[in-house]
């Protein structure tokens, strides 16, 4: 297996940004936000969805660890205010909670 960073994630990465949850709101709104488990790789996630890995991303969803937004979630984001990372995904904004250290 090659271990060496795709193109495609090297690119997200570079894509990939700190934002609140009030700049997402809208977006959660519209139904255009994936939640990321903090077990998977923001990155990799996004590349899996970017290049239709429908078996890898069907797992995930299945797993729950891949999943649209839910509303207990976005409550839970509007109260604690937490860091998030985003990346774009069109029409997806795929998101995860920032690993705190």
């Amino acid at each position: 297996m090659n271990q060496e960073p795709s193109t495609l994630y090297a690119k997200l990465l570079g894509e990939t940004a700190s934002i609140t949850w009030k700049e997402l709101e809208p977006f959660f709104a519209k139904g255009a936000l994936l939640w990321v488990d903090p077990t998977l790789d923001l990155v990799a996630a996004a590349e899996a969805v970017a290049t239709d890995e429908d078996e890898k991303v069907a797992a995930w969803l299945a797993a729950d660890t891949l999943s649209k937004l839910s509303e207990s979630r976005a409550l839970d984001l509007f109260e604690r205010d937490p860091e998030l990372w985003a990346v774009v995904v069109s029409p997806w904004i795929l998101i995860q909670e920032r690993a705190t250290n």
